[in-house]
């Protein structure tokens, strides 16, 4: 039997529980690559349209081509008032439906450890972008334990109920990724590390958020009741409060850059 697989379906839903997280990231992201405006980009696994609509708003693109799998998420995307500019599109990461070439710009976002094969989604971004255009991702440090949901995953574990985790979580490393962006012949390659921080009202804020991550939320939905309790219980303590009840946990994510060669 096929082992269960993380998907994002509902675009709402990843907007409350994973789009602020992206945002929060992709900014800092945005900032460190510097691009120039009036470029044609590429977002592959741009999900419900939460970075593209920064690159939208941020860097007057003259091209924005958003792919994903799922035609939920692209369902949401194409609410989003801002990304008017952008297109939408249904398509897999190791197959981009575009000519060689076509982009000067080439994204993932909280992608790459979902591909099922990072080097050829890697390579089919450096296929579809002209050369001395930029290729670059950011990803969030897993085995580093850099995942926003990462204090309810620890106790998770501790407990004996694993969650659901990303099938490439390894290539997420700093020097994970700096590997594969040399290997691909890709010039100049730079890392960094981002950090984040998000805050909620309260507890109760962070963990309805959390249970609608795929990953976590199923799981936890099929613990019994006690277990649950014990979870909150053992993952509150983990996020202390402010005098207000607000709760700030952090995260941080591994970034690449990285130019084809002229």
């Amino acid at each position: 039997m096929a082992e269960p697989q993380i998907r994002f379906d509902d675009g709402a839903a990843y907007e409350r529980m994973m789009g602020v997280w992206s945002r929060l990231a992709g900014e800092i992201f945005l900032d460190w690559l510097a691009p120039r405006s009036a470029l044609r980009w590429i977002d592959v696994g741009c999900g419900n349209g939460a970075f593209t609509e920064l690159i939208v708003k941020r860097h007057a693109p003259a091209e924005v081509q958003g792919v994903d799998p799922s035609d939920g998420q692209l369902a949401y995307a194409r609410t989003r008032p801002s990304t008017r500019i952008a297109q939408f599109r249904q398509g897999d990461a190791m197959e981009l439906p575009f000519p060689s070439h076509a982009f000067d710009v080439a994204v993932m976002a909280l992608v790459i450890f979902f591909v099922p094969d990072p080097r050829k989604g890697l390579a089919e971004m450096v296929r579809v972008v002209s050369k001395g255009g930029t290729v670059a991702a950011y990803a969030w440090d897993m085995p580093g334990g850099g995942f926003p949901l990462q204090p309810i995953q620890t106790e998770m574990f501790a407990m004996g109920f694993p969650p659901l985790r990303p099938p490439n979580a390894e290539v997420s490393k700093a020097e994970a990724l700096q590997r594969l962006w040399t290997d691909a012949g890709l010039a100049g390659v730079e890392t960094r590390r981002i950090d984040v921080q998000r805050t909620f009202t309260d507890f109760d804020d962070f963990w309805s958020a959390a249970m609608l991550a795929p990953s976590t939320g199923p799981t936890v939905a099929s613990m019994p009741r006690e277990d649950v309790e014990l979870l909150r219980k053992r993952v509150r303590g983990r996020l202390p409060a402010d005098a207000a009840g607000r709760i700030t946990p952090g995260a941080w994510a591994n970034a690449v850059k990285g130019s084809v060669p002229g």
